[in-house]
């Protein structure tokens, strides 16, 4: 059974959680497939792409280079599904072959959670607040630079969050 070791988009590392390697043999035909568990901030990065040029290094020290489609996965957890068509499976040996018949299929959400991928990369989003102060602190407000006042508001959340939960 073939493990991968790493992967590339674009020729960027790319960090993986938890992968899954393996031939899809179809009645339309064989693909190469990888599903891979990565930060949110990767699958927000690729989503929308249509296919990359993906180098995977496997354990046994074996390099695949290939342009692949991207398609998201659904589920609890930020996953990227990488597919492939091809044509001589001799290059190919070790890596499971898994048919359409099939009731085995690689499970790849087990063991690992949101939280500890977010302790790799935690993502950023904006946010629009409409508050009701005094004129005064809306001044103040205004006058800070935009950077100064994410850092401010990121650790008031956090202090008062780590309140809450004790």
């Amino acid at each position: 059974m073939a493990v991968v070791k790493s992967v590339k988009f674009d020729g960027e590392d790319i960090y993986v959680f938890k992968s899954a390697i393996y031939i899809f043999d179809s009645s339309s035909g064989v693909t190469l497939e990888v599903d891979l568990i990565v930060t949110e901030v990767v699958l927000k990065r690729y989503q929308k792409e249509d296919s990359l040029i993906v180098e995977i290094e496997l354990e046994d020290g074996r390099i695949i280079n290939s342009i692949m489609h991207v398609t998201v996965l659904p589920g609890r957890l930020p996953q990227l599904h990488l597919f492939c068509e091809l044509d001589d499976l001799k290059e190919y040996e070790g890596i499971n072959i898994v048919n359409e018949h099939d009731s085995w299929f690689p499970a790849i959400e087990e063991g690992i959670t949101l939280e500890e991928i977010r302790k790799v990369e935690m993502p950023d989003e904006a946010i629009t607040l409409k508050l009701k102060l005094p004129i005064d602190q809306v001044e103040w407000l205004k006058n800070q630079k935009k950077k100064y006042l994410n850092e401010m508001f990121k650790e008031i959340i956090y202090n008062y969050w780590a309140d809450t939960k004790k």
